[in-house]
């Protein structure tokens, strides 16, 4: 047993790790300010200084060669609800809605395949499960242009899963998904999926199967428990597998342009119309400041449902 040592009455004990920041609180504090400071730097550089710019920007004018000039106006914002020279015109209108739409159904059928698909994976055994999420994971080893190249084959009227369409009575004659709303869902699906399994799987491998069992014992049937035992618990990955998923869809140009052809517009297909060919930068900001607000519109509802739910209370 080693000696202990003892001080003399009078003398100095060694004060214990941490004990100038028990005694010192003020300390603690501007330790921790300090540890803050690159992350707040950071987010004032790279988040508010650009969305300061960005809403300037959206009340300047374009002036005749693409420069951004005064007078201050917001003209641009009466532009983007169909408020323009020759009267009203629903077409930027619509480019939202229709963004709005993408990103709900891209979430939607994200969700509604994930879910099953991570009940499944949680059942497996170790090693399979392993292989299994490194399939779910390999679209991300393929650029997004590649992916995006290949869907048009397999969706083009002379592919193959047209032709069995067509054979079934589902499509028209000469008819393919591509380009088209089909195609275009089909491909954001496919690129968006993992966004969703993997908060799905991470909340699911700590469920409580217990309440499963008990609702069973109970009477309750495949959808009661579903609902009352399972849902509760995989809410909060629902949430944030949807806003992963939903954020980027509602602004992805490179898969609708690809896939839905000139036929149809959306948001971000807008943007780098705006910022690119036509050069009228302020109206482009106006309609990313748009699409900014309506996104964390969303953001709120999302966060208001998951922090009513069961499994967020206390």
């Amino acid at each position: 047993m080693p000696p202990l040592h003892c001080e003399a009455a009078g003398g100095s004990a060694t004060a214990p790790p941490g004990a100038d920041e028990v005694s010192n609180p003020d300390r603690g504090r501007r330790l921790s300010g300090w540890l803050c400071a690159p992350a707040a730097v950071w987010m004032l550089v790279c988040c508010a200084l650009p969305l300061a710019g960005l809403l300037a920007t959206s009340v300047l004018t374009r002036g005749p060669d693409g420069e951004i000039t005064l007078p201050i106006t917001l003209e641009n914002y009466r532009r983007l609800l169909g408020f323009g020279v020759f009267g009203f015109d629903p077409v930027y209108p619509w480019v939202l809605v229709r963004s709005l739409f993408l990103g709900l159904w891209t979430t939607g059928l994200c969700l509604l395949i994930a879910l099953p698909l991570t009940l499944w994976l949680v059942r497996l055994p170790e090693r399979l499960r392993t292989v299994a999420l490194t399939l779910v994971v390999i679209p991300f080893w393929t650029n997004l242009l590649v992916r995006s190249y290949a869907w048009q084959m397999l969706l083009a009227p002379e592919s193959l899963p047209c032709r069995l369409l067509r054979a079934a009575g589902l499509l028209g004659p000469d008819q393919g998904l591509y380009p088209g709303w089909g195609a275009v869902l089909i491909g954001m699906v496919c690129d968006f999926l993992p966004f969703m399994v993997l908060p799905l799987y991470a909340c699911a491998e700590r469920l409580d199967w217990r309440l499963v069992e008990a609702a069973l014992d109970l009477g309750a049937g495949r959808w009661q428990t579903f609902r009352h035992a399972l849902w509760p618990q995989l809410l909060p990955g629902i949430t944030a597998g949807s806003v992963l998923v939903f954020l980027p869809a509602t602004g992805q140009f490179v898969v609708p342009d690809l896939l839905g052809g000139a036929r149809l517009m959306f948001l971000g297909n807008l943007l780098q119309q705006q910022f690119g060919v036509s050069r009228d930068w302020p109206f482009g900001a106006a309609v990313a400041t748009a699409a900014l607000a309506l996104v964390c519109v969303g953001l709120w509802l999302l966060q208001r449902r998951q922090t009513r739910s069961p499994i967020a209370r206390p």
